[in-house]
């Protein structure tokens, strides 16, 4: 097979603009963009016609779990199944997390993780969790900067006597991020307050799928956010907020937003389009299906989530992919606290997110490239390696079709789950072929994957101004830029 390939007739969509170009891809890298791309093609270069498609950056998921143990069980989707996926909808890179046990050194969670994803079949990097706090996880923490390439640490303010950081971690926690150039990132929902209304709603005989939100509103969401929002204004360091899914958490990162602290926030694709009538659902498996956190939330919400997004409030989309299938999820037959949490949707998100951004006017191409890809990258140092096509970067780029249709469904999906939360859901607009790495992965439905072609891609630590620039208003360019 041939090192190069020559991508004709496109139009370049990046997150500044878009622009008809050729796309010269050349060992794994863009090696030129333009009129002048054919010329440079070296001797056998595989040329593809892209005459009529977009030419975006391969889509970045910053926020998936493969394989990840979790509630009992294990995720059903492995590191080659899931990078497969993804493949198939555009996005090229996932960020997973490293989730150590209570106690579990985070050095030797985070070599678990490494051996489980050696099958990937897309780039990746990992997130690491900080579940407890001790001079072990101090310089676990400087080593997993300096050496491994990590730049930001997960905290779950939720999950009660299980993997729930309290506030002295997050603060400890967070000072050593900013120590270290890292960026601190939060699952915030009151963990307190989620194990209270989890035993109030089962009093009230309450036990199935439709009490998981019950026992989750809007509000516990929003004061963790604000919480964590608070104690990382007060130390001086830039923070993330995962999986915004109600008006109160946005609210709370424009807030501070506004005053200049520097906040940013994440929304899942399935947040965007679906609601809590779900959990309503008649049949106990589908609505069981459903159950993530936070959960899925009234339609009043979406509204407040599409705005943050045009706005700039709101910064990246991901999906939380983990997905569990039925005989898992019956395992809280007797009570929707033991229903293990999690969607998919890595494969879904792309298109689901055009459809219903663009589509609807919400989104311009370049913004959706901007919430797909580009701020990713951005905001976890690897720009311009990922997130854009130009010269030097990586050559992961997705072929999109704007009136291509496709219908949603786990009949004809590639994860490995059992279910779909987009089901039936038709979309315009997706992936005709997938170049990661400069090959040729995925094309009008066929997949040619390598297990094990992804790479782990280290994301540098931020530049020594960064707890000056930490006090500064928001901008997105780091500091550091990774090559």
């Amino acid at each position: 097979m041939s090192s190069s390939l020559l991508l004709r007739g496109g139009t370049v969509v990046n997150a500044d603009r878009e622009f008809k170009a050729d796309v010269l891809c050349v060992g794994g890298r863009i090696a030129a963009v333009g009129d002048h791309a054919a010329a440079q093609a070296p001797a056998g270069t595989a040329p593809l016609d892209a005459s009529g498609r977009l030419l975006m950056p391969g889509g970045i998921d910053p926020h998936t779990h493969m394989q990840l143990p979790f509630m009992g069980t294990v995720a059903a989707d492995d590191f080659f199944d899931g990078t497969a996926a993804a493949l198939s909808g555009g996005t090229t890179s996932i960020i997973d997390f490293v989730i150590p046990d209570p106690q579990q050194p985070l050095m030797d969670a985070y070599r678990n993780w490494r051996g489980w994803a050696e099958k990937a079949c897309a780039d990746y990097g990992f997130h690491v969790a900080v579940t407890w706090w001790g001079d072990g996880v101090h310089a676990d923490m400087g080593a997993l900067v300096r050496d491994e390439g990590v730049n930001s640490f997960k905290h779950f303010m939720a999950y009660k006597n299980a993997i729930m950081c309290d506030d002295e971690t997050l603060v400890n926690s967070f000072k050593r991020a900013l120590e270290l150039g890292a960026m601190p990132t939060v699952h915030a929902e009151n963990g307190e307050l989620v194990y209270l209304l989890q035993q109030e709603v089962a009093k009230m005989g309450i036990t199935g799928p439709e009490g998981h939100p019950l026992s989750r509103p809007p509000m516990v969401e929003g004061e963790a956010a604000n919480r964590a929002i608070a104690i990382a204004d007060v130390l001086g360091v830039p923070i993330y907020i995962v999986h915004v899914s109600c008006i109160e958490s946005a609210e709370a990162i424009a807030r501070a937003r506004a005053r200049g602290q520097r906040v940013y926030g994440e929304v899942l694709a399935g947040h965007l389009v679906i609601d809590d009538s779900v959990y309503r659902h008649p049949d106990w498996a589908t609505a069981a299906a459903y159950v993530m956190s936070p959960p899925f939330r009234p339609k009043i919400h979406q509204e407040m989530l599409w705005r943050g997004l045009q706005s700039g409030q709101l910064h990246t989309t991901a999906t939380d992919h983990c997905v569990f299938c039925a005989p898992q999820k019956a395992m809280g037959r007797e009570g929707f606290a033991k229903i293990p949490n999690g969607c998919g949707g890595v494969e879904d998100r792309m298109r689901v997110v055009w459809d219903a951004g663009v589509n609807s006017g919400r989104l311009t191409p370049s913004e959706f490239v901007a919430i797909t890809s580009a701020n990713t990258a951005k905001l976890f140092n690897v720009y311009p390696r990922k997130g854009c096509i130009v010269e030097g970067a990586d050559a992961d780029i997705v072929l999109w079709d704007r009136e291509a249709t496709h219908t949603i469904s786990k009949a004809t999906q590639l994860s490995k789950g059992d279910f779909n939360v987009f089901e039936g859901r038709r979309v315009r607009g997706n992936a005709s072929h997938t170049v990661s790495q400069g090959k040729l992965v995925w094309a009008e439905g066929d997949l040619r994957v390598t297990r094990g072609a992804g790479r782990y891609v280290k994301r540098p630590a931020f530049g020594a101004n960064f707890q000056a620039a930490a006090l500064r208003a928001h901008d997105l360019a780091p500091t550091a830029v990774a090559r």
